[in-house]
């Protein structure tokens, strides 16, 4: 059996394994701490995985109504809502509204011209009805254009005329094409059509629309994706609510500022997010409305406050 150790020996031995015991402890205190810092860093990795993930998910979720991009970029595959409309329904009936002031043509009470239209001849019998008694006048009023207005308004007063001999009604012919109490012209129809085909205003009229266009207060810019020739070009538009030009090429500052109407612009441009009008420094930017609509939808679509992060940042 060992000798017992003295008092003061016995101290030391025990202050040394308690020494080599803190230090134990202390290691493994150490390694925890290590393995929480790491913990958390793969804890922090993976939420930012997993915010680039929803990011990605989002962006691949994205259509013509949620984003900037065009309906012709949609997928052909993908399902598509019933209905995909910002419009909210006012509870209104379809057509003009009780009350609403009319648009309709309207007949003036002073003709510039007047046209008889009296038949010549009974529809019952064949008589002649030069001399017939009148017993009725229904107006029919066409507007033309003549160079200068206001437009020349001729009335064609379509005679019915009671034949004497047997008392038949019989009504004049109109004009072919007259057929309406208040009417637009042939000249009418064609100066509208030669006006609405945009792309076959000669040089002088197109330069002439870009000079209106640049002293508009506000313009709508815009480029839509159009196919050519087997290849992917753009249409650009510079328009106001009577003025449109147009050119194609390709999505460039270059290509935007070819249509000679932005460049220099200084008022109002109303657009979408796209970077390619960034350079025109000298006009006031405004997002359009139908764009922020789909910027809001998209935002409250997000699920998440990782995703709304990574939408913000």
């Amino acid at each position: 059996m060992p000798d017992a150790l003295s008092a003061p020996d016995e101290v030391a031995a025990l202050r040394a394994a308690n020494g080599r015991l803190r230090a134990v402890i202390e290691a493994k205190d150490a390694m925890l701490a290590a393995r929480d810092t790491q913990i958390a860093a793969l804890a922090g990795q993976v939420e930012a995985l997993a915010a680039r993930v929803a990011e990605l998910e989002r962006r691949l979720g994205k259509d013509s109504s949620t984003s900037s991009r065009p309906p012709s970029s949609d997928s052909p595959y993908a399902r598509k809502p019933k209905d995909r409309s910002l419009r909210q329904r006012s509870g209104r009936k379809p057509g003009k509204q009780p009350g609403a002031q009319s648009s309709t043509l309207r007949q003036v009470a002073d003709p510039g011209k007047t046209v008889v239209c009296a038949p010549e001849r009974c529809g019952c019998c064949g008589e002649d009805l030069a001399c017939a008694v009148i017993t009725g006048v229904q107006k029919l009023q066409e507007f033309d254009i003549t160079p200068p207005p206001p437009p020349m308004v001729t009335e064609y007063q379509v005679q019915a005329r009671e034949c004497g001999r047997c008392g038949a009604v019989t009504a004049g012919p109109p004009p072919p094409g007259v057929t309406g109490r208040a009417q637009y012209g042939p000249e009418v129809h064609a100066q509208a059509a030669n006006l609405a085909s945009a792309h076959h205003l000669p040089v002088a009229r197109a330069a002439q629309l870009r000079a209106l266009l640049r002293q508009a207060g506000v313009l709508y810019a815009d480029e839509t994706p159009a196919r050519a020739a087997g290849h992917l070009g753009y249409v650009h538009v510079a328009c106001t609510g009577y003025l449109t030009a147009m050119h194609t090429g390709g999505r460039s500052a270059a290509d935007i500022d070819a249509g000679g109407v932005l460049p220099g612009y200084t008022g109002t441009i109303v657009r979408d997010g796209y970077a390619g009008y960034d350079h025109l420094a000298d006009a006031l930017h405004a997002w359009c409305a139908a764009h922020n609509l789909r910027d809001l939808r998209d935002l409250g679509e997000l699920k998440g406050s990782s995703q709304r992060r990574a939408l913000l940042a």
